[in-house]
Formats: structure tokens, C-alpha cells, sequence
């Protein structure tokens, strides 16, 4: 039986495998209309409360189900650094994760080197909260910057699939929230969980917004959406369900502390683009760096350059083929995603994502994007029936292990 049965376009009922005959009733747009109804179903209905020991045998599914896919990227790393005669490490920092680390180590250069393409390319075209959290870890452990980095990272999207399991199990019950959180941590793009990449600090705090939300946490949802928007362009899409949260409150209950949210939810991205103007003189360098050295281009060519190269030459390109079979398997994912009916942040914070996407002179719809985009994989995965979830997660499995290599082993593929 599937875990989830919509009753109306306004609630969902959830039966949750973890707690045997009981049901809840939950908001389907944000949240319950009380803070009875954003509860889980062990706290609304076996009258337990919600032990940390509690919290910590649930949260035990997502963690086991991340450090499995951890392991699975951290072997083929170690296959691939054995044939390219390097360390593990090096296999694992490559691509964006020499700009993070050079943000924590020395700073934001002051200026935009002249010329463009690749000669114009500088950490000032990423954003600071993950090398923050670098140089955090760096102090308390006295660890290299490097590895630094990677447990920032690898600690990052441990919390990060713990945080999704738990948004998940409100809607889907604790069997569903397995699944969706399966598809996440084996998404093709997921193999950036093992890099020093942001997509970590993205999800984990994505996902506590999103959750805060729906159980009118106003505050929290803020603080989380702010942060979130200090990690990551694509992040600053928070913004969307923290303003569709708001307006849902306060036109049903007129709940106007609802605004801190939407308030507090550009937070990160605002003082990221005070400081580079106090920095170079110009708050608008983070863009003026993506255009010259990397976001060159028209926009709004990501998606449809990706599925003509993907006609016309296959994958005699793995940048634009992967891109284009990813363009087209987002359609899937939202025909399934529509179907379940999912929360109104949730479909707010996913188009979005893939708004930037489409926007993007290059990027188009990316693995990496997929995977900030995780309700449109998780509810794909929470979904499905058992056989075909299995199938879904094993070629998804597969398909990250491919891209694990390409990625590790040379400069076949960009993640």
C-alpha cells in the first residue's frame, strides 16, 4: 500500500510504517493550521515525546543510507587516484573545490583578473559559507585547509540527508522518507557530497527551511533560509517558499509573524553582496566574475544549447550530453512530482531551481542542479513502488558511480 493517500487539495494523509495504526493530518500547502499538526506522528499520536535517543534511531535510517553511498564514491575515489598515481585527497578536491578552499585559506582576491575565460576566473564568482565553515573546522581541528574542506563537506551532507529524511517523513511516513532520501544521496549529482562543493550546506539547510516552514517555525525558517542564501546562487531560490509560506498564513490565519521569513530569508546573499562592495568596490562583482570567467554567453542557452548537442553529437561532449538527458529527465521527475500533490513551498523552491537553470548561459539543468533541486528527486523516490524505485535508485546509483570517474579521472566531465 502507498505510504501517502491525498484526501483533498488541502490536507495529506500520512501513515507512517514507524508507528503501526496510527494517522495524521497535515497542511498540505505549509504546515498544520496549529503546532499540533506539524508534529510527527510519534509525537501527535503514541504520546512520546520526541527523545534525543528517539530522534537518534529515526535520524540512523538517513545516516546509513548517506555513509553507504559515501563508500561507494570513496572506493571508486580510491581506484581512480591508484591509475592517475595520486593521493585519495587530491582525486577529491578537484574542480570548484580549489576556489572554496582558497576563499578559506587567504580571503576573496580584491579584483577580477583581466582577459576572459579561463584567465579571468577568480574566487570572487563563489560564495562564502562554505569556506567559512572551512576555515571553522580548520581552527578547531587544525587540520590542512584541504582536508578541512572535505569534512566540512562530507559533514555537511551527512546533516543534510538526515534533514531530508525528516521533511520527507511528514508527508511520506518513515518507509517513503527511506526511499526519497535513497534517491537523493545516490543521485548521479550527489557524487559533490564527497567534494569540497556547497551542495552539502544547500540541501541541509534547504530542507530545514522547508521544514520549519510547514510547522510555522517562522524564526527558524528565516534564520535556515538566510543561511542557505549565503551558500549558494542557486540556494537564494529559498527565498520563493519563505514568500509562498507567508502569503498562505496570513490570508487563512492572519499569522503576520509569518513575515520573518520572507524577511530574513535573503539575509545571506545581502551581506555576501555588502561586503564585495565595501571588498572591490562594487556589489555586483559576484556577477561580473561568473560573465567573465565562467557565465559567459546568452542567456537562457543552458537548456536548449545541452539537447542540441545531445541530437546532433551524442555524447561527443559529456558536458552537454549529461546536461541534455538530465533537461529531459526533469520532465519525468515532474510528472511524477505534480502527481504526489506536494506542498506549495515545495513546488515554489523547485521551479525555482529550475528557473535558474533555464535562465543560465551554460549551466542548464545540471546533475548538480538535480540535486539542489532535491523534493523533485526525493518525492520521485518516496513515490514510486517498490520494484521500480529499486530500478530508479540502482541505474541512479550507476549513473553516479560513471560520473564519479569522469569527474576524478581528468577533465572529461565538470561537475
Amino acid at each position: 500500500m502507498d505510504p501517502v493517500s491525498v484526501a483533498d487539495s488541502d490536507s495529506t494523509t500520512v501513515e507512517d510504517p514507524a508507528v503501526a495504526g496510527t494517522t495524521a493530518v497535515h497542511d498540505s500547502s505549509v504546515g498544520g493550521g496549529s503546532d499540533e499538526a506539524g508534529l510527527s506522528a510519534e509525537e501527535t499520536h503514541a504520546g512520546e515525546p520526541m527523545t534525543l535517543r528517539r530522534f537518534a534511531t529515526l535520524s540512523s535510517r538517513a545516516a546509513a543510507l548517506y555513509v553507504a553511498s559515501r563508500v561507494g564514491v570513496l572506493l571508486i575515489g580510491s581506484a581512480v587516484a591508484s591509475v592517475t598515481h595520486q593521493t585519495l585527497g587530491q582525486s577529491l578536491e578537484v574542480w570548484d573545490s580549489r576556489w572554496y578552499i582558497s576563499i578559506a585559506q587567504g580571503g576573496y582576491v580584491s579584483s577580477i583578473p583581466p582577459g576572459s575565460g579561463n584567465p579571468a576566473q577568480c574566487n570572487l564568482g563563489f560564495f562564502p559559507l562554505l569556506p567559512l565553515v572551512i576555515r571553522f573546522v580548520h581552527l578547531v581541528t587544525r587540520f590542512g585547509y584541504p582536508v578541512s574542506g572535505l569534512v566540512a563537506s562530507t559533514a555537511l551532507g551527512f546533516l543534510a540527508a538526515i534533514a531530508v529524511w525528516w521533511m520527507l517523513r511528514d508527508l511520506f511516513g518513515a518507509d517513503g522518507a527511506d526511499r526519497g532520501t535513497a534517491m537523493v544521496v545516490f543521485a548521479p549529482g550527489a557524487l559533490v557530497f564527497s567534494f569540497v562543493y556547497t551542495e552539502g550546506a544547500t540541501v541541509l539547510l534547504v530542507a530545514c527551511t522547508l521544514l520549519a516552514l510547514r510547522r510555522h517555525r517562522w524564526l527558524l525558517a528565516g534564520l535556515c533560509a538566510g543561511a542557505a542564501s549565503a551558500a549558494d546562487p542557486v540556494a537564494s531560490a529559498v527565498v520563493v517558499p519563505c514568500v509562498v509560506a507567508a502569503v498562505i498564513a496570513i490570508r487563512r490565519d492572519r499569522e503576520y509573524r509569518s513575515l520573518l521569513a520572507p524577511i530574513l530569508s535573503p539575509a545571506g546573499i545581502g551581506l555576501f553582496f555588502i561586503y564585495l562592495w565595501a571588498h572591490t568596490g562594487s556589489p555586483l562583482e559576484w556577477f561580473h566574475a561568473q560573465r567573465a570567467g565562467w557565465q559567459s554567453g546568452t542567456y537562457g542557452n543552458g537548456v536548449p544549447g545541452s539537447l542540441y548537442h545531445l541530437v546532433m553529437y551524442g555524447f561527443g561532449d559529456p558536458n552537454y550530453g549529461v546536461k541534455g538527458i538530465c533537461a529531459l529527465a526533469s520532465v519525468g521527475l515532474l510528472v511524477v512530482f505534480f502527481r504526489a500533490r506536494p506542498p506549495a513551498t515545495w513546488i515554489g523552491y523547485v521551479m525555482a531551481v529550475l528557473a535558474y537553470g533555464a535562465i543560465s548561459p551554460i549551466i542548464g539543468v545540471s546533475p548538480r542542479l538535480l540535486l539542489r533541486c532535491f523534493p523533485l528527486v526525493a518525492v520521485f523516490g518516496a513515490r514510486l513502488p517498490r520494484f521500480w524505485f529499486e530500478v530508479a535508485l540502482g541505474l541512479s546509483a550507476l549513473c553516479m558511480a560513471a560520473l564519479s570517474v569522469m569527474a576524478m579521472g581528468g577533465p572529461h566531465w565538470t561537475p
